[in-house]
């Protein structure tokens, strides 16, 4: 029975030693290839710098009218337009027009390819129940881990700076995409798709004009979380170098200043209130469009 008294300093031995090779080979992976890792999102960079520039250079009655017209797009409803362009105009009094412009370029930016990356994989795991059961997993993980612990392999690779930050917060955004999009087109009604069969219809056909039509309000609010989820992490991004709206909180947490800590999360969350009512007005007009097509 001996061992079993030394178990614990046995596993805590293995343990560190573990631990140990496994830093060893990251970090000596990082100083090998951290360079050319950089290189592949040098395109990232410039896409990220290029959505700040558009954001922060262009005159903010511009920028108002513009979001103004978005909403207006998206949600056909004047009190949502009011609502975004106020929120806007309180942000531009208050002094934080140029980090809230930064903040929703990143946002942008993220929501853009956290839907070019979750898009494709929620339609493979729709079309497979094996990748579906090899993913989900994944997605969990990504869903339940702290959201330091994304920010420490990325800085680790990449150092500090504005695409580590935008790494990350994709990271962090992603699994709603994937999973909305799997499980809208899987609600898709399987008369419709029969029918479809029956007029000959390609799989990509089916796709392209049933399947991603029938399932996009469902995509849709897999987008507006995306979004929420994205915000979320506009604090945590600025500890890694990523500007906008959630430096001044960090300034304000790490110096006790209560005025610029309540007014910067107050922007972010008027930001979250303009991002979640235009996507879900979006999303529910296309519901109505298209109970009108099948009604």
């Amino acid at each position: 029975m001996s061992w079993l008294s030394s178990f614990p300093q046995m596993n805590e031995d293995t343990l560190r030693t573990l631990k140990k090779v496994i830093d060893e080979n990251f970090r000596a992976f990082t100083r090998a290839y951290g360079d050319g890792i950089e290189t592949l999102f040098t395109p990232l960079k410039w896409f990220l710098i290029e959505a700040e520039r558009f954001t922060t250079q262009t005159p903010w009655p511009v920028i108002v009218i513009l979001v103004a017209a978005i909403a207006w797009f998206a949600s056909r409803n004047w009190r949502i337009v009011a609502g975004a362009v106020i929120t806007l105009l309180l942000i531009g009094y208050f002094g934080m027009w140029e980090d809230a412009m930064r903040t929703i370029s990143m946002i942008v930016v993220c929501t853009v390819l956290s839907i070019v990356i979750g898009l494709p994989i929620g339609i493979a795991m729709s079309r497979s129940d094996r990748l579906q059961s090899v993913v989900n997993p994944i997605l969990d993980v990504m869903q339940t881990m702290p959201s330091f612990v994304y920010l420490i392999p990325v800085v680790m690779l990449l150092g500090i700076g504005k695409v580590p930050g935008l790494i990350a917060v994709v990271i962090y955004a992603l699994p709603p995409m994937i999973r909305l999009t799997n499980l809208g087109i899987r609600l898709v009604d399987k008369d419709v798709l029969e029918a479809a069969d029956a007029f000959g219809s390609s799989s990509w056909q089916k796709l392209k004009d049933v399947q991603l039509p029938l399932a996009l309000p469902t995509i849709m609010a897999g987008i507006n979380q995306t979004i929420m989820m994205a915000l979320a992490m506009v604090v945590i991004a600025a500890m890694i170098g990523v500007q906008g709206l959630g430096q001044p909180v960090l300034k304000a947490i790490a110096n006790q200043y209560f005025t610029l800590g309540i007014f910067n999360g107050l922007a972010i969350v008027g930001i979250a209130v303009v991002f979640d009512r235009v996507s879900q007005a979006y999303g529910r007009r296309l519901q109505k469009h298209l109970e009108v097509l099948h009604g």
